[in-house]
């Protein structure tokens, strides 16, 4: 990954588990990236994590809320909507 100017760090100190520190060496290893890398990837990936829960929970707070009638008009919708596709 190049680094981008732009991008500013922070330097800071944790106290970790051997085992966790471990975790972070091991993968840092197997995939040729710092333990700060390592790190900062686990982190993306939870906020992304969270991002998505957070999409899929607002979605089905949507469909929830719809009362029985827009269930069946949006069911009736999506069968037309099938319809209009042609069989290969």
């Amino acid at each position: 990954m190049a680094r981008s100017a732009a991008v500013r760090k922070a330097k800071k100190t944790f106290t970790l588990s051997q085992e966790a520190f471990g975790f972070l060496e091991t993968a840092g290893k197997a995939k040729r990236i710092s333990t700060s890398q390592v790190l900062e990837e686990l982190i993306k990936d939870k906020k992304l994590e969270a991002e998505r829960d957070s999409i899929s929970a607002s979605i089905r707070s949507y469909y929830d809320s719809l009362s029985d009638a827009e269930v069946e008009d949006s069911a009736r919708w999506g069968e037309f909507a099938e319809s209009q596709f042609t069989e290969e």
